[in-house]
């Protein structure tokens, strides 16, 4: 399924493992991972904390310590090989070409400089620009992302701005050198439900104008569902299923996605229903299980399903899942649940 799309993807990466070497052991991570992104689409990353999304994204773009370990087949990013740059190489991509959007805007963001000192010396490092220029070019960009009285705000400090202002003054700084990629790390957490549908409108209507490529990492579900155009569902350090928003919304083929969809309130409904939990915990990556990570909390699991990671089950062009039962079997075992 990678190698049909790889030739439309703004970025490839096959076969990546990330693994943390630390008091004298070894947390694995991400164990084998591979995707793509296309160009003008929008791929959301899903998962519990601590699934590997986040680690995942900072592992191609080379922003991890040093006490990790990136390992990759391939990371390719516009037919440039990503793992094979030096530093400096990396470093002119990054912000440049791909730019990420962090979780929290104020360790992101300096304390001690202003808005318009962020957004004026990425401008003048990425775009070669002269001060006056990359200011005109920065009250253009705090306008894009929907800030009133930009030029008053260039003056001002992040805690002087709102979480959500803080957050659009971050997406500011990732579109100042119009990226063909942007990664957004959970860029909604620490908001409210109303600034939220904001930021996630507002980043979909900045995909759409600037025609770029948008990976969104979440752990909730529902803030994508009418954003995204694909979706990766992670857990334990690997993707268990993929496929377009509604194949996973619609049509889910693996247990644990199934089990996510089952805890999303859905108050159009009109009826009291009782949201179902997942229960356990995820498996430490330190010593992960030699199966499929998610059989301790699974109630169709068998013990097949320890005997080593599954392959995928391709269901469709564009959907997978891993997982050794079928769908078909997988519904009669959900009748024999109930």
């Amino acid at each position: 399924m990678e190698e049909n799309n790889k030739n439309h993807a703004v970025l490839s990466a096959r076969n990546v493992h990330t693994t943390f070497h630390t008091h004298g052991r070894s947390v694995q991570a991400v164990r084998g991972v591979s995707f793509h992104v296309e160009h003008k689409e929008i791929l959301a990353v899903v998962g519990e904390s601590g699934s590997g999304k986040s680690v995942l994204m900072k592992s191609i773009m080379g922003l991890m310590p040093d006490n990790a370990e990136v390992v990759a087949d391939e990371t390719r990013f516009q037919e440039q090989e990503l793992s094979i740059m030096t530093p400096e190489q990396l470093r002119k991509i990054r912000g440049k070409e791909i730019a990420m959007v962090f979780q929290d805007p104020m360790t992101a963001l300096n304390p001690l400089r202003t808005i318009g000192y962020h957004l004026v010396e990425v401008l003048k490092r990425h775009r070669k620009m002269n001060g006056k220029e990359a200011q005109k070019e920065a009250i253009e960009v705090l306008k894009q992302v929907g800030i009133s009285s930009p030029e008053k705000r260039l003056m001002q400090y992040p805690h002087e701005f709102s979480g959500g202002m803080r957050q659009r003054a971050l997406i500011a700084m990732a579109l100042c050198c119009k990226p063909k990629l942007l990664i957004a790390d959970e860029p909604t957490t620490a908001l409210d439900v109303t600034i939220q549908a904001q930021i996630l409108e507002l980043l979909k209507k900045i995909q759409e104008e600037n025609g770029m490529s948008v990976v969104l990492i979440t752990h909730d579900l529902g803030v994508v569902a009418s954003l995204s155009h694909r979706i990766c569902v992670m857990y334990g350090g690997l993707i268990m299923e993929e496929g377009l928003t509604d194949e996973i919304f619609y049509a889910p083929k693996h247990p644990y996605t199934k089990a996510l969809l089952r805890a999303i309130p859905r108050p159009q409904s009109g009826s009291r229903e009782r949201l179902e939990s997942i229960p356990g915990m995820a498996p430490s990556l330190a010593s992960p299980p030699p199966g499929c990570p998610f059989a301790e909390r699974c109630k169709f699991a068998r013990e097949t399903c320890n005997e080593g990671i599954p392959q995928y089950r391709v269901y469709s062009d564009t959907q997978r899942a891993m997982c050794i039962f079928s769908d078909e079997e997988l519904s009669a075992m959900e009748k024999e649940v109930q």
